[in-house]
């Protein structure tokens, strides 16, 4: 069984489109979509350096562009047919894109709005996130909220990305918990899945208004607790409040296990959710479509486990 993810932000690179954007009507489709958004997704793709793909409001259409294109260029979801799709933060629209909740121009329309929307909160409170690796994740959390932060992402795998003030995560660097290696500030621009995000909520609920989302044709696995979800309305509800509330990444891999899935195929720009998966899913093989020379291993895949 194959499930089919997407990585959230932070996973974008500069260039990282270009070669994507050769295979044949991928620049057609791009730009039809950055009309639609009022965004030129080509250009940040292709172009732009680090700091202004760190934008949220670019970064979010971006990754979700990326993904929906990639997995295109392996066939429609009929053709890749994964027993399950999910996505981690931004990457749940491009999950649900995959499972025919939204359409693709909707999905962007959503996204490039929670990105304007994100951003515009950020803009209010310097804040940021920071992974720890590492260390036991209750004595984390504990140590996170004594400290003012949120377990903003609980990803599984010994990792815990904390969020809050810039202020709240100066202190967390000069005091870990307890068994955390290391801690990595993330290239985000604040404090997403926290109360920091409270104002973007509003703004998403008035544009999910405006869409009529379809039930999941495949399973769809949501962040926020693990739970496999199949209403339209009620995944479009979780797109919405997932803004302000943690991840929980961990329990979508627990789902993961208990359908018995044997592989897990990450989209562009993949990597990161391979490597949690390497590491809290044993036995199941993984790969991440990161350039146009890896759809070749990922039909592969998906002709052994689809």
């Amino acid at each position: 069984m194959l499930v089919l993810v997407a990585p959230g932000q932070g996973a974008q690179t500069p260039g990282f489109l270009t070669p994507w954007l050769e295979l044949p009507g991928a620049a057609d489709r791009v730009a039809a979509w950055s009309d639609a958004i009022g965004l030129d997704l080509a250009h940040y793709g292709t172009q732009a350096d680090a700091d202004a793909i760190r934008d949220t409001a670019v970064a979010q259409p971006l990754l979700v562009a990326a993904g929906i294109l990639s997995a295109a260029a392996l066939g429609d979801i009929s053709d890749v047919a994964p027993g399950a799709v999910a996505g981690h933060s931004v990457g749940e629209i491009t999950a649900a894109a995959f499972a025919g909740v939204l359409d693709d121009t909707a999905a962007l329309t959503l996204v490039r709005r929670r990105g304007l929307a994100m951003a515009e909160a950020a803009a209010v409170t310097a804040t940021g996130m920071s992974a720890l690796l590492g260390g036991d994740p209750e004595v984390s959390v504990a140590h996170l909220e004594k400290l003012g932060l949120t377990p903003a992402n609980v990803n599984g795998a010994g990792q815990i990305v904390a969020a809050g003030t810039l202020e709240q995560l100066a202190a967390l660097n000069e005091d870990k918990p307890e068994g955390v290696r290391k801690i990595v500030a993330l290239k985000v621009a604040g404090a997403f899945h926290t109360h920091h995000m409270a104002p973007a909520v509003d703004s998403l609920a008035e544009a999910a208004k405006e869409l009529s989302p379809a039930d999941p044709k495949v399973v769809y696995v949501s962040n926020r607790d693990g739970r496999t979800v199949t209403s339209g309305s009620e995944v479009l509800e979780r797109l919405v409040g997932q803004v302000a509330n943690p991840v929980r990444w961990d329990l979508c891999m627990e789902t993961f296990k208990e359908l018995g899935v044997t592989a897990l195929l990450e989209v562009c720009p993949g990597g990161t959710l391979t490597g949690l998966a390497k590491r809290a899913l044993p036995g199941v093989k993984t790969l991440a479509l990161k350039t146009p020379d890896d759809l070749d291993a990922a039909r592969e895949l998906i002709a052994e486990h689809a």
